[in-house]
Parts: structure tokens; sequence; C-alpha cells
């Protein structure tokens, strides 16, 4: 069965958080994904909130920006939600906003260099390794966890979009994050690329999940909200991008992104979804019956 899951956009003020985990409990929704864009919600921050709030919904961070973070920190955090909570906490990384990085004096040369440094790292240390690195950015001299997770946890996930960055993910993480950007073609193209960089790092034994953001809007006015939102980030002109329309509607086109090579896909509401709450509800309810 195909995990389903529905994102609590950060342009919702903090405050409404608990609320919308309260649904996502008792509707039975398996994944509830948050966002740590700049300049909004934290993002360990809010994910321990909304595992402390709920006792089964797994609740995935997507994505945590690797400039902003050094490595041991990030690792201390992840490892700490494992041991609290778990299977339940799912972490990505990647390698923000640029222009935000640049607003915080983060912005580094090479994105992709960082990521790969700080994806190596993060998950020898998660693993219980003491690491000593002299990389470009990355530098740890006989660091290691003292609370290290206990267990298999899934490992960490990487956001990426361009065809080195799709590579990098196959290559030095377990498993890829793909923004609401991306179409079944799209999917299809992401997954050969990081199946080119798990081939050429030896990694191709065991799985690798492709976890895939779909822009959904539902009720009163959801083809103009998805029209709106799609023109507004410039993605109009993608083909088949989005989806507007009851369950059956939206059950089909999260087929469609499961036949292409997506292992898990969240719903991602308008920013301007006016009952978060009922969205929430939908998911679990009324779309997640219909998704094999």
């Amino acid at each position: 069965m195909t995990p389903l899951g529905a994102v609590f956009r950060p342009q919702l003020a903090p405050e409404r958080l608990r609320s919308v985990c309260e649904v996502a409990e008792e509707a039975g929704l398996e994944e509830l994904w948050l966002w740590e864009d700049c300049f909004r919600e934290g993002g360990i921050s809010t994910a321990a909130a909304a595992l402390a709030w709920t006792e089964r919904v797994r609740v995935g961070v997507g994505l945590l920006p690797v400039p902003l973070r050094n490595v041991a920190i990030t690792a201390m955090e992840i490892a700490s939600l494992h041991r609290m909570f778990p299977g339940r906490a799912i972490v990505g990384v990647g390698h923000g906003v640029q222009d935000w990085m640049g607003q915080v004096g983060a912005r580094v040369e090479s994105p992709v260099t960082l990521l790969r440094e700080h994806l190596a790292a993060l998950r020898a240390l998660l693993g219980g390794e003491r690491l000593s690195v002299d990389g470009r950015y990355v530098k740890l001299d006989g660091v290691a966890l003292d609370w290290p997770p206990q267990g298999a946890q899934g490992g960490v996930l990487a956001g990426a979009t361009g065809p080195r960055s799709l590579r990098l993910t196959g290559e030095a993480a377990d498993g890829t994050i793909l923004t609401a950007s991306t179409n079944a073609d799209g999917v299809r193209e992401a997954r050969r690329l990081v199946e080119e960089g798990r081939t050429a790092a030896g990694r191709t034994a065991g799985p690798h999940r492709v976890v895939v953001y779909l822009l959904t809007a539902t009720g009163p006015g959801a083809a103009a909200r998805l029209r709106a939102e799609l023109v507004a980030e410039g993605l109009d002109s993608v083909p088949d991008l989005g989806v507007a329309g009851d369950a059956g509607a939206v059950a089909k086109a999260v087929q469609r992104l499961v036949e292409a090579g997506a292992d898990t896909v969240v719903l991602q509401p308008t920013a301007d979804e006016p009952d978060p709450e009922g969205f929430v509800r939908f998911a679990a309810e009324k779309v997640r019956p219909l998704v094999p």
C-alpha cells in the first residue's frame, strides 16, 4: 500500500499545528509533513511538537537546509527524535533556497559539495560512528553521538531538483524528496537519475524511497485556487501538474505518480487552503481508501 501524507504549510501560524495534528491522528493520516521554510517555523521544533501531540502519525521534515546547520547539531536533533519517537520521524535535508541562504550569510560556493559532505557525515554519525572529517565545508574532530538512534530508522532523505543533485541523492542519501513542481514524467526522470547515482556509488542493494509532493486543491473554487498557485509559482506551463477536484480525481493523480516511480505521495494544499484541518481529514478519510 502506498503511504499517503499531507503537508502542514508554514504559511500557517505555528499555533495552528496542534489542531491539525489532532485531526491527523483521529482521521488516520499516515504521514504529516512539515517544512523549514525561511523565515517561518523551525523544522525540528515543530516536528518534536507534532510527534508529542500524536501517538501514531509519522512526521516528516522536508527539508532542513544544510547551509544553516552544523552537521553535528543536525545529527543530535535527529537522533533525539528517533529515540523519543521510534519509527515515526522522517527527516530530509537539502540545499535550501539559495536566495534565503544569501539573506542570512550562509550561501556557499558549491551547494552540491556541501550537501554531499553533510550527507556522508550525517549518516555516519546517526550510524554510531566516531568521525573525523576535514572537508571543504564539513569539519569534525573525533565526533560521535552519545545517544545515536537505536535500530533502523529509515535513514536520511535529501531533497533535489536538478540532475546533479538527483544523482547525489542516489549516491549519498537513503531516499529522495521531490517538490510539487514534479509531474509524472519528472518522477520517471528523477528515478532514473537517482538510480544512476546509486549505481555509480555501488549502493543498488536495498530500497531508495522517493517522496513526491502533489499540489492539491479540493472543495469550492478548487480549480481556480490551483491555477492561481501554479501561475504564481511560474509552473502553469508544466503539463499535468497538480490536481483539483474530488477524492476520485486526487486518487487518480496519486496513482499516476506511483506508477511513475513514487513510493510515497504527500498532498500539498494550496497556500490559501481555507480549511487545513478539513484538508487533512479529506486526505485520510476520502483519498486514502481509493489509493491501493
